[in-house]
C-alpha cells in the first residue's frame, strides 16, 4: 500500500445511481461482453484450427483477439457485479491491479497494431520477400516486443499512482479505477504526476496513431501498381486495419491529450474503449475477410446444413 495511505478500499460511483437504469445497463453490458467473448474466441479458434490461416497476418489477428478477450474481462465482470450490488467497492490492491492490467493490455495492443501495420506493409509493398521477412522468428519477436512494451508502460503508470497518499474521501466518480479520478483523490499535489501520465499515454497514442496513418497511406498509395483483383483484396484488408486503428486510438487521444482533469464524459469514453471496441474488432475483421468468413461457416457446419438441404430438394 502507498506511503501515508489511510484508504484500504475505494467506492466506485459507477455510471448511474438510478436502480432501473442500472438494471438496463446490466443487460446491455452482459450482451456486449457475451458478444465480445464469443466473437474473439471464435476468431481465435478459427485461426488455430485452420491450416490455411497460418500466415503472419492471422497470427497477429489471433493474438489481437486474445488481447481483446482478456482486456474486456478485466472490466466487464466487475462492472456487472457492481450494477447489481448496493455496495460498489474495490480494494486498494485490486484497484492497483486493475490500473496495471488496463494499461498492460491497452499498450500491448498499441504495439501489436504497429506490428500488424508492418506486416501489411511487407505483404503489399514487398510481396516477393514477404515470407522471408515475416518468418516465424520475426513474428514471435514482434509479439514479445508488444508485451514487453505494454508491461513497461503499465509499470510506469503504476509507479505514478501507487505511492500517492490517499487520506479520504475514497469515492471514485467512475466505474473503474482510472488514473485521473485517482489523482483527484490524492491528498498531495499531483499536477506534475498528471502531466507525466498525459505525456506517457497521450504522447504515445498520438505519435503511434500518426505513424500508423502514414504507414497505411504509403501502403494504399502503393496499390496503384497492383492488379485490380489484388488491389481490391489488399484494400479490403487495409480498411479493416484502419478502422480498428481509428476506433482504438481516437478515444485514447481524447482521454490523454487534454488538460489533466476528470471530466463527466470520461465514463462514456471509457465504456467505448473497454467494452465496445473489443466487441467491434472481431466483427470488423470477420465481415471484411472472406477467408475467415468461409472457414467459420465450415467450422460451424453452416455449409453442411446448406448442402443437406440442397440434397433433400
Amino acid at each position: 500500500m502507498g506511503h501515508g495511505n489511510n484508504v484500504t478500499e475505494f467506492v466506485l460511483l459507477g455510471l448511474t445511481q438510478d436502480p432501473s437504469a442500472q438494471k438496463a445497463l446490466f443487460v446491455m453490458v452482459l450482451l456486449i461482453y457475451t458478444v465480445t467473448m464469443l466473437g474473439n474466441l471464435l476468431i481465435l479458434v478459427t485461426v488455430l484450427a485452420s491450416p490455411s490461416l497460418d500466415s503472419p497476418m492471422y497470427f497477429f489477428l489471433a493474438n489481437l483477439s486474445l488481447l481483446d478477450a482478456v482486456y474486456s474481462t478485466v472490466f466487464s465482470p466487475k462492472l456487472l457485479m457492481n450494477l447489481l450490488s448496493d455496495r460498489k467497492t474495490i480494494s486498494f490492491p485490486a484497484c492497483m491491479g486493475q490500473i496495471f492490467t488496463e494499461h498492460l493490455f491497452a499498450a500491448a495492443e498499441i504495439f501489436l497494431l504497429m506490428a500488424m501495420a508492418y506486416d501489411r506493409y511487407v505483404a503489399i509493398c514487398k510481396p516477393l520477400h514477404y515470407l522471408t521477412i515475416m518468418n516465424q522468428r520475426v513474428c514471435i519477436l514482434l509479439l514479445v516486443v508488444s508485451w514487453a512494451g505494454g508491461f513497461t508502460h503499465s509499470l510506469i503508470q503504476l509507479v505514478f499512482v501507487y505511492n500517492l497518499p490517499f487520506c479520504g474521501p475514497n469515492a471514485i466518480d467512475h466505474f473503474v479505477c482510472d488514473m485521473y479520478p485517482l489523482l483527484e483523490l490524492a491528498c498531495s499535489d499531483t499536477e506534475l504526476i498528471g502531466l507525466s501520465v498525459a505525456a506517457n499515454s497521450g504522447a504515445m497514442c498520438t505519435m503511434v496513431f500518426i505513424l500508423l496513418l502514414i504507414s497505411y497511406g504509403i501502403i494504399l498509395n502503393s496499390l496503384k501498381t497492383h492488379s485490380q483483383a489484388g488491389r481490391r483484396k489488399a484494400l479490403s484488408t487495409c480498411i479493416s486495419h484502419i478502422t480498428v486503428v481509428v476506433l482504438f486510438f481516437i478515444p485514447c487521444i481524447v482521454m490523454y491529450v487534454r488538460p489533466v482533469s476528470n471530466f463527466p464524459f470520461d465514463k462514456f469514453i471509457a465504456i467505448f474503449y473497454t467494452l465496445v471496441t473489443p466487441m467491434l474488432n472481431p466483427l470488423i475483421y470477420t465481415l471484411r475477410n472472406s477467408e475467415i468468413r468461409n472457414y467459420i461457416k465450415w467450422l460451424t457446419g453452416f455449409q453442411l446444413s446448406v448442402k443437406v438441404s440442397g440434397d433433400l430438394d
